[in-house]
C-alpha cells in the first residue's frame, strides 16, 4: 500500500466525490480513481458504494478510512517527535556503573542534566564493572562508567576522572600515625576487599603481588560504606580511592597517602564499539566529558 494512495482515498471520501476532490487536491479525476482502484485491488475489498448518484463508503470503506487517518496523523507527528529528540525534549538513557561510582558520581551527574534536560529520563543500573562491560558489550545499557583499563576493542573509551588510592586505618592502628605507608608494609595485614565481580578486587590484589606478598583477606563485600564500617570496627585494613573518605563519616577511620603510589583509580566512560548513540545519549556523553573538576 502506498501512502500516496490513501491519501488520495481519503481526500475523495472526505468531499464525497470525484469531482471536488480533484478540484481541491490538484490531480486528476483520472488519477484519483486509478489510486482508489489500486488500494481497492490490494486490500481486496470495495471502499466505496457507486451505485448511487452519491459517493458513500463501504462498510470497508469506513474502516480504511478510520485507521487511514490514524495512520496519516501518526506519520504528521513524526517530524515533531524527530524535532523533540534533536532538541532532548525527550528521550531515555540507560547507564551502568558500579555502586561505589555510583555513590561518588551520580546525583552530581543527574543533576547537572536533569536541570539542562528536564524531559530525559536516566535509568541507573548499579553492577560490578565486569558486568557493566558485559551489558555494554551486550547492547542492554546505553553506557558505563567504570574503572580502567576496559578493551579498546570492545569499546569506544572517553576518559572521566582519575583518583588516588589511600590506606583506610582505624584510628588506633600502628600505621594511624605515618606520614606515609608502603605496600609492602601491609603484608602481614589483613584486607578488606570489593568483592570479585568488582575490577577493584583485582587491583588491589595485584598491586600486593607486584610488592612482592599476596594480601590475606578477611571480608569482602560489594558495599563501600560497609567496608569503611569493617575498617572501624578494627576488622582489617583497606586499600580504597580518597574520594571515599570525604563521603564517609566515621571520624574511628583515617587515610594515609601510598609511598610512590602508581596506584591510581583511573574511570572511564564506555559505549559498544561503533554503535548508535541517540541525541539525549550525545548529550549526556557531553556532560561526563566535562569530568568533575568539583562540580559533580
Amino acid at each position: 500500500m502506498e501512502l500516496r494512495d490513501l491519501q488520495s482515498f481519503i481526500e475523495v471520501a472526505n468531499h464525497n466525490s470525484f469531482t471536488k476532490a480533484a478540484a481541491h487536491s490538484y490531480l486528476s479525476q483520472p488519477s484519483l480513481s486509478k489510486a482508489i482502484k489500486k488500494l481497492e485491488q490490494e486490500l481486496h475489498v470495495e471502499l466505496f458504494d457507486r451505485s448511487t448518484r452519491h459517493l458513500r463508503l463501504t462498510d470497508a470503506g469506513r474502516i480504511v478510512y478510520q485507521q487511514g487517518q490514524k495512520a496519516l496523523q501518526a506519520l504528521s507527528e513524526l517530524d515533531v517527535l524527530l524535532d523533540d529528540l534533536k532538541d532532548i525534549a525527550t528521550g531515555e538513557i540507560k547507564i551502568g556503573m558500579p555502586p561505589l561510582i555510583g555513590t561518588l558520581f551520580f546525583p552530581g551527574i543527574a543533576r547537572r542534566f536533569h536541570q539542562q534536560h528536564p524531559n530525559v529520563s536516566i535509568e541507573l543500573v548499579e553492577l560490578g564493572a565486569k558486568l557493566i562491560g558485559q551489558l555494554v558489550e551486550d547492547g542492554r545499557i546505553d553506557l558505563g562508567l567504570v574503572v580502567m583499563p576496559a578493551n579498546e576493542a570492545k569499546f569506544d573509551i572517553y576518559p572521566f576522572i582519575q583518583d588516588e588510592f589511600v590506606l583506610f586505618v582505624h584510628d588506633d592502628h600502628p600505621l594511624a600515625h605515618q606520614s606515609s605507608v608502603s605496600l609492602t608494609e601491609l603484608k602481614e595485614e589483613k584486607f578488606i576487599l570489593f568483592t570479585k565481580d568488582f575490577t577493584l578486587h583485582d587491583y588491589v590484589i595485584q598491586a600486593c603481588e607486584e610488592n612482592g606478598f599476596s594480601p590475606i583477606i578477611s571480608y569482602q563485600s560489594s558495599q563501600w560504606d560497609l567496608i569503611v564500617e569493617l575498617v572501624s570496627s578494627k576488622l582489617g585494613i583497606a586499600l580504597l580511592p580518597k574520594l571515599i573518605y570525604e563521603k564517609q563519616t566515621n571520624s574511628d577511620v583515617k587515610i594515609i597517602p601510598i609511598e610512590n603510589a602508581t596506584l591510581l583509580w583511573k574511570l572511564g566512560i564506555i559505549t559498544k564499539k561503533g554503535s548508535y548513540h541517540s541525541f539525549a545519549v550525545k548529550e549526556l556523553l557531553k556532560v561526563l566529558e566535562m569530568k568533575t573538576d568539583g562540580v559533580m
